[in-house]
């Protein structure tokens, strides 16, 4: 059986979209309902910058003729330029072991999942604006590290690289940071994709470095409904996936205290953020994926 293409992917339900393809098809389906979302263009204006010469050719624009070079070399040569690409931008993606899960939701997607999906579709709406896009993956240690361009194909190398295998041991959340915020030659934009499970001052000190290279900042805080409400079945074992800690413990007597300490968690990450001129936003992995790519989007949209 043909199975029919979504209207609006980025407006339905992102497991049922990611089963429909590979995730560059996906990304594909919901960069292009997010743009026909929008009221007006979101592409700017993108300035010119001086690339080489070469010699006259009958048809060229008598405007672009260096006439100093002329008076020099007695030859007609035309100035070519190259696009300058509006901004440099950076995806940060945590693939480390907690990321590798998902709650209770029959067909439900793993949170690295949903997240790659919001790289590969933030990526592609910045190439589709002219902007350069790099990516920086990470566990506990580097894994991918892709610097920033504006070329269509370099989209390709993005997808293959959130197609390799991550989920390491634990997050060394600063150091990549640190690195992204170098690939980034210029002020532009910076997107964290996590869980935060991590060391939140080691983080703090890298979110830090970047906002003070100029950077635009944006994190987006990934999580499954089961880890916001602890709807999981009343005796269980609770395991830390980054480390060989294990606690028993009946759910319903530790719920209450479990959603406080989460919204205080919460409620921290977006405080000690906003100290830092960085927005922080909450995304759940049965949300659309055009809500986080609302989200980035505006991040751009601040930049000149």
């Amino acid at each position: 059986m043909e199975t029919t293409r979504p209207s609006r992917a980025d407006l339905l339900d992102p497991s049922q979209v990611a089963s429909l393809g590979r995730m560059e098809i996906v990304a594909r389906w919901v960069v292009e309902g997010f743009l026909q979302g929008l009221h007006r263009s979101p592409r700017k204006g993108f300035s010119v910058e001086f690339a080489e010469y070469r010699g006259y050719q009958p048809g060229d624009d008598l405007r672009y003729i260096d006439w100093k070079v002329v008076a020099r070399a007695d030859k007609w040569m035309i100035k070519q330029f190259e696009e300058e690409t509006n901004l440099r931008a950076a995806m940060v993606l945590d693939v480390s072991k907690s990321m590798d899960w998902k709650g209770t939701t029959v067909g439900g997607l793993t949170k690295l999942e949903y997240a790659e999906q919001i790289v590969a579709s933030v990526s592609l709406l910045l190439l589709r604006q002219k902007d350069a896009v790099g990516l920086v993956r990470y566990d506990d240690q580097l894994r991918s590290v892709i610097p920033p361009k504006a070329r269509t194909v370099h989209w390709r190398r993005i997808i293959a690289a959130l197609e390799e295998p991550g989920s390491g041991g634990d997050s060394k959340m600063g150091s990549a940071l640190m690195h992204a915020g170098r690939m980034v030659s210029r002020p532009g934009i910076v997107i964290l994709v996590s869980d935060l499970l991590v060391d939140p001052e080691d983080t703090l000190s890298g979110l830090k470095a970047v906002r003070a290279g100029g950077h635009d900042v944006t994190v987006l805080h990934v999580m499954d409904r089961s880890e916001r409400e602890l709807n999981v079945a009343n005796e269980a074992i609770y395991v830390d996936t980054e480390s060989p800690l294990q606690v028993s413990a009946t759910a319903s007597e530790v719920r209450d205290a479990y959603r406080r300490t989460v919204d205080h968690a919460i409620q921290e990450w977006r405080d000690r953020l906003m100290q830092l001129g960085i927005s922080y936003e909450v995304v759940f992995t049965d949300e659309p994926f055009g809500v986080p790519l609302r989200k980035a989007f505006a991040a751009r949209q601040r930049l000149p």
